[in-house]
């Protein structure tokens, strides 16, 4: 079963230094109609203006998995770590027992990014934070483990029974993925049109994916693709 939704039918809002649009209802927010993933809890499609972004803030007992698309975010928390993420690149945040933190755009330009938040498999761990670069032209027509908390190798860790990967398919080619019986997954393709098991999506829907053993995805136009899948 596939659960197609638009980018239209995300809640969402425009708070001028913050655009988002909110994949699922977590915490007050969203549409009340998509409902979580197991795990899955968060995919936040945002765009920061330049020169703002989010304060100094806390979090525990989540991992949250920041894909950058366009623009570049800089992180600073609570336990000293201070960085920069591209576009394409990805940041992981452990919040364990607990960190603050903050994510500002320091560009001259706006920042689209995916925020995407899995509740932990273990409560109380050690906090901490990582991030890595992963060239598009390394997932050219294959799924690269982005982050993962199954010990796939070159990916970020995560403490979360999940995957989170990345894909880019030239127009025309078609990419087959298998999730077996017992998962479910969720999928966004960052840029492009798709059809997915024969369902078209457009640059930013997402697709709530259950009792699917393989799914199959045809690009339309040049695409770049996100996938969870879940335990």
């Amino acid at each position: 079963m596939i659960d197609h939704r638009p980018l239209a039918s995300l809640g969402g809002g425009d708070h001028g230094w913050l655009k988002a649009r909110h994949h699922f209802a977590f915490a007050g927010v969203g549409n009340p109609a998509h409902a979580t993933i197991g795990a899955l809890k968060v995919w936040n499609d945002d765009t920061i203006a330049p020169h703002s972004g989010f304060p100094l803030h806390a979090h525990s007992d989540i991992e949250i998995i920041t894909y950058v698309r366009e623009g570049a975010i800089t992180h600073e928390d609570s336990l000293g770590n201070q960085g920069r993420t591209e576009a394409g690149d990805v940041q992981v945040m452990s919040a364990g027992s607990g960190i603050h933190h903050a994510e500002f755009n320091a560009e001259d330009v706006p920042t689209r990014m995916f925020q995407i938040w899995l509740r932990t498999r273990t409560r109380g761990g050690a906090p901490g934070w990582a991030h890595r670069a992963f060239p598009k032209t390394d997932r050219g027509g294959k799924f690269v483990a982005l982050a993962s908390g199954n010990g796939q190798v070159g990916a970020l860790e995560i403490d979360a029974d999940a995957d989170v990967l990345g894909a880019t398919v030239k127009a025309g080619e078609t990419l087959s993925y298998a999730l077996g019986a017992a998962a479910s997954a969720y999928l966004v393709p960052a840029a492009g049109r798709i059809l997915l098991n024969g369902i078209e999506l457009a640059p930013g829907d997402g697709a709530a994916i259950r009792d699917e053993d393989h799914i199959s995805i045809t690009a339309i136009d040049d695409t770049e693709i996100v996938l969870v899948t879940l335990l």
